[in-house]
């Protein structure tokens, strides 16, 4: 393939990526997104695999077909519940490439560069390494909290920052070995700075509280955008920074957003700082854990709120995903529209282990997108609903972020359930969300608590609604067949 030629597949997918970042920023849009986004990507690949730099097919295939192979058995495996996991760890994976590209460039060497040229690429090359070095090793340590393998607890070292700002410190001066090494002599600096760069890495996030995992996640999606940028960069191919540098701006973009909606600050993101004492009991704060007589309430219970409500508001969270309850969950809402019931969905910004899962899960349930709605949309209109279904929820509708000052949590805009008519909390018990605080709704008085799997009971709710459409159904045939008779 000619160089016009590649160009111009270059800008067409170019073209396609920022279609696809425009309709994913939509869920009426978010599927012809990802169809933009598949094509760019196919005509990325094929362009570059049929340039004249590309000479050794053979080693090119070895590589590609098992990739190809595990990638599709990965991703037509894996749970809803579980792609925040996934796209973690594919973000460790785009970190330790950009890692191995870096370290392979600088063995190259660059014999047709000269003067300015030579320190430029030499900075792009250590700047790309530290940045790839830090999203691989924190994408795996994000890895591990949502997966559970490691505490979502926050790592509280004494004089962190101290030690963040030495390990900066060293990876200065080690560029400076670097940048004055003759030839490929500053591989050994190179190499300790990467090794600094990792460790600091998992420090961050191992700083960071399993309840602000979602922004971390966001962050970490644009840190691995840089660091395909900086590849891009070190590989002098146009199309792989512009790619880098969308999904890097919009990764941070994403996590300002996410920062504002949860009143946190976005530069303690990028320093670690993020959810300090995120994680910890309200106790270990100043605070006590709530207190109090929880009203538990039944299946049928709840089915008669429902049914003699006019404005029921459902929020979903994590529960909901693992349970696999959206699809009945979806078919209550049309069971309760079709009764003229209004029915409508408060979604977080940060529900669920990933910006957007719970969208994601409800579009996966046909559940209308004009009934979906943000915190912000919603949040004054909770003093006028009459039932608030809340299913597998807990961080995102804990009152103490905004009464308990002394709360980890304290500050953080959450959805109000608590002001509606009646709130029916489903959850399997009495225990802490996933930032391990205590959550004094679930002791209020207008609410009920229904305890158990979420699926299970909301299957049961179906199933009564069901029932007793029908039932209505039959008795309004009785009373039609009646008249007929009498006339």
């Amino acid at each position: 393939m000619s160089n016009n030629l590649l160009t111009v597949a270059y800008i067409a997918a170019s073209a396609l990526f920022i279609l696809s970042l425009g309709g994913l920023s939509n869920q009426e849009s978010a599927r012809k997104g990802n169809i933009y986004g598949i094509l760019g990507m196919l005509i990325a690949f094929v362009a570059t695999a049929l340039s004249s730099n590309v000479t050794a097919y053979l080693t090119l295939g070895g590589m590609i077909l098992p990739g190809v192979i595990i990638g599709a058995i990965v991703a037509s495996r894996v749970a809803m519940t579980s792609m925040p996991e996934l796209v973690a760890i594919l973000h460790s994976f785009v970190g330790l490439a950009a890692v191995l590209v870096g370290i392979a460039n600088y063995l190259q060497g660059g014999e047709s560069l000269t003067g300015a040229e030579v320190t430029i690429h030499q900075l792009e090359i250590y700047i790309g390494v530290f940045i790839a070095a830090i999203t691989f090793t924190g994408s795996v340590i994000a890895f591990g909290k949502l997966r559970a393998i490691i505490s979502s607890k926050p790592l509280m070292l004494p004089a962190r920052h101290l030690l963040n700002l030495a390990m900066l410190g060293a990876v200065i001066g080690l560029g400076y070995q670097f940048m004055t090494a003759e030839g490929t002599a500053g591989l050994q600096p190179l190499l300790i700075m990467a090794a600094i760069a990792s460790v600091l890495g998992i420090h961050l996030v191992a700083a960071i509280g399993g309840a602000d995992m979602p922004v971390v996640i966001s962050m970490l999606n644009s840190y691995s955008g840089w660091a395909a940028a900086a590849a891009g960069f070190m590989l002098s191919n146009d199309l792989l920074i512009i790619t880098g540098a969308l999904v890097g701006s919009s990764g941070a973009i994403l996590s300002y957003i996410m920062c504002r909606a949860m009143n946190r600050s976005f530069f303690s993101v990028i320093l670690g700082g993020f959810g300090e004492g995120a994680g910890t009991t309200a106790k270990a704060k100043g605070g006590d854990q709530p207190e109090g007589q929880v009203t538990e309430t039944t299946v049928e219970d709840t089915v008669e709120l429902l049914q003699g409500a006019k404005s029921v508001m459902i929020v979903p969270g994590y529960g909901m995903a693992v349970a696999q309850a959206q699809h009945p969950v979806s078919d209550i809402t049309k069971i309760l529209r079709n009764a003229g019931i209004n029915v409508r969905f408060g979604i977080h910004p940060v529900a669920g282990r990933l910006p957007g899962h719970m969208n994601v899960l409800l579009a996966e349930a046909n559940v209308p997108y004009d009934i979906v709605l943000e915190m912000d949309e919603i949040n004054e209109d909770f003093p006028e609903t009459d039932v608030v279904l809340v299913i597998g929820a807990n961080d995102t509708v804990n009152p103490s972020a905004m009464e308990d000052p002394s709360s980890p949590i304290a500050g953080m805009p959450v959805l109000e359930v608590w002001k509606a008519g009646t709130v029916v909390v489903m959850k399997r018990g009495m225990s802490s969300g996933y930032a391990g605080v205590g959550n004094p709704l679930f002791f209020k008085e207008n609410t009920n608590m229904l305890f158990g799997d979420a699926k299970t009971n909301v299957s049961a709710i179906l199933g009564k609604l069901v029932e007793s459409s029908r039932d209505s159904a039959a008795s309004s045939s009785g009373k039609v067949l009646a008249t007929s008779s009498a006339r």
